[in-house]
């Protein structure tokens, strides 16, 4: 997909993704290795849009399995249409069971998951495993095969392997630690909070119309609250919705009344507001 990871930097920026040299570098290697890349990092600094941007730059269908705790195979892999099968077996009560077996475990019948979606077919696909660490250690066993030959295995109809791999992205918000054997099979890449600059050009590229002064005023109060000791510390996210939030209310500059009504937009539980109020001043950011 990409010639450089020059390219890459350009290509992303085209959608709206301004990726730092590391995370260019890495998607470029991701690329040209055909390795999965797992994305480590705090939540709203843009790993899922990560994925979203190279869909876009490749023009490739988005394949996403959201994890969450008690996804199964049935989820991610694959799974079959039990109503339609028992239709089918009501339907031909004449027949023999090894008659009605071959056909109600046949295509017709399958109901393909993520994961299999995945790697089935010739167009070009992003496959997005997103928030792998909310999920069981029982489900990363399930993407071993899948990581490691892009195939997955069907009892009754064979193994099915990918004539064109998708570009696969996982993402982790390391609230659990997860397995070497997945971590292996992938090139890690963490993408922390932005520094000043590039939060800066992420603010006006987002929030058109925004005064250069106010999007550097933003992004000083917002690493004055991310030095604090808060429960959640703001994200790029964040960021962007509170300079939206300052356009929208015809704020020109920040004072302290503008930045106490709108605490909530950038910090998501009461104590981090109350002792953001207390603590910050805006004479010394």
């Amino acid at each position: 997909m990409f010639t450089s990871v020059d390219d890459v930097s350009a290509r992303l920026a085209e959608t709206g993704y301004l990726a730092s040299p590391a995370v260019a570098t890495t998607v470029f290697l991701a690329d040209r290795l055909g390795k999965p890349l797992l994305v480590e990092g705090p939540a709203g600094v843009g790993k899922t849009e990560l994925a979203k941007a190279v869909a876009q730059v490749a023009g490739a269908r988005l394949v996403r399995l959201q994890c969450y705790e008690g996804v199964d195979e049935s989820r991610a892999l694959y799974e079959w249409n039990h109503a339609k099968q028992l239709l089918r077996i009501s339907a031909g009560r004449d027949e023999s069971w090894d008659e009605t077996r071959t056909d109600i475990f046949s295509e017709e019948f399958l109901l393909p998951r993520p994961l299999l979606t995945a790697i089935r077919g010739d167009d070009p696909k992003v496959l997005l495993i997103d928030e792998m660490d909310k999920a069981d250690i029982e489900v990363e066993g399930l993407l071993l095969e899948v990581l490691s030959d892009f195939q997955v295995t069907v009892p009754e109809l064979g193994t099915v392997t990918a004539t064109r791999r998708p570009f696969v992205v996982l993402t982790s918000n390391a609230t659990r630690e997860l397995s070497e054997a997945l971590r292996r099979r992938c090139l890690f890449l963490h993408i922390g909070f932005p520094d000043a600059e590039l939060e800066r050009r992420i603010v006006r590229l987002k929030v058109p119309g925004i005064d250069a002064a106010l999007a550097e005023s933003v992004v000083r109060v917002i690493g004055a609250l991310r030095a604090m000791d808060l429960r959640k510390v703001p994200s790029v996210a964040e960021t962007v919705d509170w300079a939206r939030t300052l356009l929208a209310l015809g704020a020109g500059t920040l004072d302290e009344t503008v930045v106490h009504d709108t605490l909530g937009v950038i910090l998501k539980h009461q104590d981090d507001v109350l002792k953001a109020g207390a603590k910050l001043d805006l004479d010394a950011v």
